[in-house]
């Protein structure tokens, strides 16, 4: 793999993304193996991992828009990398389709005996109910489909001629997404993860989501670009003052996803009203208590220790130690809100979890980096990407 330099393509960029796509399909294969031996399980695991790697897509919509809306000049070297991942939203809708035949499996509301012989779930009927659910899926997707394919190709189309017209447009078009994203999204967490359990709910649910997806973005983009800098790809273009604002910008995102953990469990604690609280009380079931004590030391104390200091976020290699660790962290706080669904005496590992992590993160990678790969690498039509790239140099 190495890199044009004049115009920033890559060139034997696809042995990546075969490898991606082997490990998708292989990891597919075993899942269905899980699947026919434990559907339970495997319907669960498969919500975990496919909730991260929407995450990760998400997240980078997220970014590019927010990118648009306040004019950012530093993340221009990444934001091609950034609207490679989003562009993978479209794709992830088929891979939705497990959860789609899992719906009974996955959520009481789906079985209509259940809801018959529950109160509660019977005046919740008329939102948590097969069709409806499946109607709210297709418009999340619609819409992240029309927000992601606008921005990539008004960006690609920048690439051989710069428009300030079309980025005006452009800029209209990351105003109103951000508004549909934050409804969407919200939306999507109620629906996919929240409503496992029907009977519990919080207002502030869609932001702690929220907060993983921003997360895992930052991680996966810090990722990327260190794997490219050990192939000497882009080390002249993504600087340590690129990985320093990454670095505080996941900072800042652990505050902010602590500050929302926090915030739910103290409202629900003090309200001490018992449909809101059994569904912490299940979470300290167990084995389920360490998961939980491990997710605060590990999704918040760790990094944030870790990340303050200025030179760990200028070490590349912590950087990406750090990345993994958030990465993975991401799987523990997904697991810990699906499997206690599933597992309510106590937290238990199936091989079941690594293969359909596998599966559908070797899929999502090869999407992603198929996109990048067919692209320059930065947006070379920006007429701002000198200023992004003096970045290097402060």
């Amino acid at each position: 793999m190495t890199l044009d330099a004049s115009t920033y393509t890559l060139r034997n960029g696809g042995e990546f993304g075969k490898r991606s796509l082997w490990i998708g399909a292989g990891g597919l294969a075993l899942s269905a193996v899980g699947f026919a031996v434990n559907p339970e399980r495997f319907f669960h695991s498969y919500l975990v991992a496919y909730m991260l790697w929407v995450a990760v897509g998400l997240g980078a919509l997220f970014l590019v828009m927010l990118h648009y809306l306040v004019n950012a000049r530093w993340s221009i070297v990444i934001r091609r990398l950034l609207e490679s991942v989003m562009a993978t939203l479209p794709a992830m809708a088929i891979l939705f389709l497990p959860i789609v035949l899992g719906l009974h499996q996955l959520y009481p509301w789906s079985d209509a005996s259940a809801v018959a012989k529950d109160a509660l779930l019977a005046k919740k009927a008329s939102s948590l109910n097969s069709t409806f659910f499946l109607v709210r899926a297709l418009v999340y997707f619609g819409i992240w489909y029309l927000l992601s394919r606008s921005l990539y190709r008004a960006s690609i189309a920048e690439d051989t001629a710069y428009d300030e017209a079309r980025r005006a447009r452009t800029r209209r078009v990351a105003a109103g997404g951000m508004l549909l994203f934050a409804f969407t999204s919200t939306f999507a967490a109620f629906d996919w993860l929240m409503s496992l359990d029907p009977h519990w709910y919080s207002t502030i649910y869609g932001a702690y989501v929220f907060a993983g997806a921003v997360l895992s973005i930052l991680s996966f983009t810090m990722l990327v670009a260190l794997h490219l800098h050990r192939k000497g790809i882009l080390v002249d273009v993504i600087g340590v003052e690129h990985y320093n604002d990454l670095g505080k910008l996941s900072f800042a995102f652990v505050i902010f996803w602590a500050y929302m953990a926090f915030s739910q469990y103290l409202i629900i604690w003090y309200g001490n009203i018992p449909e809101e609280t059994i569904w912490y009380a299940h979470r300290w079931v167990g084995s389920w208590k360490f998961v939980s004590l491990f997710l605060v030391i590990g999704r918040f104390a760790l990094p944030f220790v870790l990340l303050m200091p200025k030179t760990i976020k200028r070490n590349l290699r912590f950087l990406g130690v750090i990345s993994i660790w958030m990465l993975l962290m991401q799987w523990v706080d997904l697991y810990w809100l699906v499997v206690p669904e599933q597992s309510p005496e106590g937290a238990g590992l199936s091989w079941i979890d690594p293969v359909t992590m596998a599966g559908v993160g070797g899929i999502f990678v090869w999407l992603f980096w198929r996109r990048f790969a067919s692209a320059p690498l930065i947006p070379i039509g920006d007429p701002r990407l000198e200023g992004s790239l003096q970045s290097l140099s402060m």
